[in-house]
């Protein structure tokens, strides 16, 4: 039992570490960019040796394509989540996706600097990490397939729908009205924001007219 304790502690203290790591990372990247990002840097900021990085992880690439997976993974879980409790309080499809939508603004709200460099990234093709952003990218997009899919089966969406083109849609309307909202319209708030995306939704996905 001691000695699981005592796995679980470094356990925790490891992720903590790493979750430091994250956080000075794509914060020194947003402001100034990967290449001119030091590992140096990341290790002042976190407040950490320079060698906890190297410890943590095998290069500056493999941090950053381990804080793609990290920061994806929490979007997705985000998104999955609203889904769930949606299905849980009886809501509909077009619920979930309208609650998917404000998970997917928290997130954003929450995580502007990883939102930036995700959205940067997606449009290069010459980084070493663009498989695996490619892999993290279709798990959230996953999600939103699965509801639209459901949809489709229980006739709520009409079997018309591209399924994998309109999930990407969606996503991808949530993060750049997210990203000119943060940059362009801060003083909106993130329910004005949503409720815009809302009315799109009703009226778009559902086939109905908002509101």
């Amino acid at each position: 039992m001691e000695s699981s304790s005592a796995t679980s502690g470094v356990s925790t203290r490891r992720e903590a570490t790493r979750q430091k790591l994250y956080e000075a990372a794509v914060t020194l990247i947003a402001e100034q960019g990967f290449s001119a990002t030091t590992v140096d840097e990341i290790a002042e900021r976190a407040g950490v040796a320079k060698g906890t990085v190297y410890y943590n992880f095998a290069s500056k690439s493999v941090l950053f394509e381990e804080l793609l997976r990290h920061g994806v993974g929490l979007l997705a879980a985000s998104l999955r989540e609203a889904a769930e409790r949606t299905a849980r309080d009886g809501g509909s499809k077009v619920d979930a996706l309208d609650a998917m939508i404000r998970a997917g603004l928290v997130f954003i709200e929450r995580y502007p600097a990883f939102t930036q460099l995700y959205v940067a990234e997606l449009w290069r093709t010459n980084r070493t990490w663009q498989s695996t952003l490619m892999v993290v990218r279709q798990q959230a997009v996953a999600v939103v397939e699965d509801v639209l899919r459901e949809g489709v089966a229980g006739g709520e969406f009409s079997d018309e729908i591209d399924v994998p083109l309109t999930a990407s849609a969606l996503v991808g309307m949530v993060l750049v009205a997210a990203l000119d909202w943060q940059s362009f319209q801060p003083e909106r708030s993130l329910d004005d924001v949503h409720a815009a995306l809302s009315r799109l939704l009703q009226g778009r996905v559902s086939g109905r007219s908002g509101n």
